[in-house]
């Protein structure tokens, strides 16, 4: 699949990624810009499960997710074109372990203009989408969920907080991280 978003991508110009979570905060690779953008017809979602980076197969954990609906604002990435090759797969690798995301090519309005962007979104079909989650399901996926990057209220946490630094004010995330009563 990499080949195909390459090839979607097509080389001919510089190449745009659009983080909303983890990305924000960690993007681990090198960009020669960044800017505020909105993309619309997606939304960040904390309802997607992880069985390894913030959980485990016993207890899963969550990360975030681009769903379908609503809007969601974030952070696109302009990487050089002459970068791209060295950057990709190494993103790719992060991103897409598992082929849990649908990667798709979204339109980010920014202040200066909009860009076509590289984001990973969630199928609702997805066997790794939750579905409905109770309240009570949150706390206690929050006080005990942890896998090999740590736990899933501190990655919820380093998102809320980098988003907050940045100007976005995500009031479900914040909804959600008071339930787990930090």
């Amino acid at each position: 699949m990499l080949d195909v978003v390459a090839r979607e991508w097509g080389g001919h110009a510089d190449l745009w990624i659009f983080g909303y979570a983890s990305l924000i905060w960690r993007p681990e690779f090198d960009f020669a810009e960044e800017r505020p953008a909105v993309i619309r017809g997606y939304h960040r979602a904390l309802k997607m499960w992880s069985r390894l980076n913030r959980g485990t197969p016993e207890r899963p954990g969550l990360v975030f997710g681009l769903l379908p609906g609503g809007s969601c604002k974030g952070v696109a990435f302009r990487i050089p074109k002459a970068h791209v090759a060295a950057i990709l797969p190494a993103l790719w690798e992060r991103e897409m372990p598992n082929g849990v995301y649908d990667p798709k090519w979204l339109r980010c309005q920014t202040t200066r203009g909009d860009v076509r962007a590289l984001a990973f979104t969630l199928s609702k079909r997805s066997p790794n989408h939750t579905g409905v989650l109770s309240e009570e399901d949150y706390r206690q996926i929050f006080s005990s969920a942890c896998g090999r990057y740590g736990t899933t209220r501190d990655y919820a946490q380093l998102t809320y907080d980098k988003l907050r630094e940045i100007g976005i004010h995500d009031r479900a995330l914040g909804k959600l991280l008071r339930l787990s009563g930090d």
